[in-house]
């Protein structure tokens, strides 16, 4: 266990060499530092044990999940990194492995570091596709790369980096007249199954299939940002087959590398990933594919496959939603107006923001102020 000097010198060279506002709020909230974390537990220098919450949707399978540690370890020690001169067999079987579980017609996979530079190579195939304009959505989030920061849409993030990508039009989630009227044939429409940054929003029933069908009558195409909301997290592999799509090429993230590995990736149909079987070297990365992200990928998956967290993702959402929705009508009914959700992926919506930050603050006092040896639960705003 780390020492209390130890959570001074950390706290120290967060100040010095990482970033000196969220040392200030570590230090007003008493953030103790991450020592350990297996399953849903995170141990922290304090020597409380924490129920992990959140993980920003990273930890579908818990923490340092065995098979993946495993995997991982083993690549680590025969070759972590390829020297992209020769065939990269888990590379081969990591894009196989993703492509047997996304929807039909999705047969070419191009692994990255993350879900930000996966909406980044989306969007590069849409323009060799001859789409330039992009149709996001208001509310959506796609990352905070200059080109995924262009398509969020959230004017905060944006607006300190302007000017953006140019030829991105932002139209209300849910809303397909708004989309139809901005929607062309050299257009783009990124978004989201279930808005998750935007606050665990759901489309109206059929709208990702109007979507689909505008598109393709349109003549445009559709990408479908699934980092947040696939592999399991709504409780089917993927937003796209709870509502019997198939865009023409999906984001991936955060769940992938099974809380182990940073991994992200797009899997395209083969029209839009024709560009890229013409000339390899359109788009490359030195990183991306990585032997080592790779085994976390195919391990990842198959953990999901044989330990069935789709169908148990499926099971226990509505219970955790319920259970949500009964402690907060118990508590504090007039705080929040809704608990909604999707699978494992929910959210509770407070009357404010203010709202929002004074629960938030009160637990973790609350939570701070309780047994030393009970386990505490990791405050996560919805």
């Amino acid at each position: 266990m780390t020492a209390p000097a130890d959570r001074d010198r950390v706290l120290d060279r967060y100040t010095k060499h990482v970033n000196s506002s969220l040392a200030s709020l570590a230090r007003l909230v008493a953030t103790p530092v991450e020592v350990a974390a297996a399953g849903s537990k995170v141990r922290g220098s304090d020597g409380q044990t924490y129920l992990d919450c959140g993980g920003f949707g990273v930890f579908l399978l818990g923490h340092c999940h065995p098979a993946v540690v495993a995997a991982v370890r083993e690549q680590l020690e025969r070759n972590p990194l390829a020297t992209r001169l020769f065939l990269n067999p888990e590379l081969a079987q990591a894009a196989a492995d993703l492509a047997g579980v996304t929807p039909p017609g999705l047969d070419y996979v191009f692994l990255t570091n993350s879900g930000a530079e996966a909406a980044e190579l989306g969007l590069k195939l849409a323009r060799l596709a001859g789409k330039p304009h992009v149709i996001a959505m208001h509310g959506g989030f796609h990352g905070k790369t200059l080109g995924a920061l262009s398509v969020t849409g959230k004017a905060e993030y944006r607006d300190p980096f302007g000017p953006l990508l140019p030829m991105v039009d932002f139209v209300p989630y849910g809303d397909l007249a708004a989309l139809q009227a901005a929607l062309t044939a050299r257009s783009v429409v990124l978004l989201e199954p279930v808005q998750a940054e935007a606050g665990v929003r759901l489309p109206p029933v059929g709208y990702l299939r109007q979507v689909r069908q505008a598109c393709t009558e349109a003549g445009a195409v559709m990408i479908l940002d699934e980092i947040q909301s696939g592999l399991g997290a709504l409780g089917a592999w993927w937003g796209a087959d709870l509502a019997a799509v198939t865009p023409d090429a999906l984001l991936t993230g955060k769940i992938l590398g099974g809380g182990v590995m940073p991994a992200g990736g797009v899997v395209a149909s083969a029209q839009l990933f024709a560009p890229l079987n013409a000339d390899p070297l359109l788009h490359s990365s030195t990183f991306a594919g990585s032997p080592l992200a790779a085994a976390a990928v195919s391990a990842t998956i198959g953990a999901i496959k044989s330990e069935g967290l789709v169908e148990r993702t499926r099971d226990l959402g509505p219970r955790v939603r319920d259970l949500a929705a009964e402690a907060v009508t118990a508590h504090c009914p007039h705080l929040v107006t809704e608990v909604r959700g999707q699978g494992l992926l929910i959210g509770i919506d407070f009357v404010s923001a203010e709202a929002a930050t004074e629960f938030l603050d009160w637990l973790a006092r609350a939570l701070t102020s309780a047994a030393k040896h009970v386990s505490r639960v990791v405050p996560v705003a919805a």
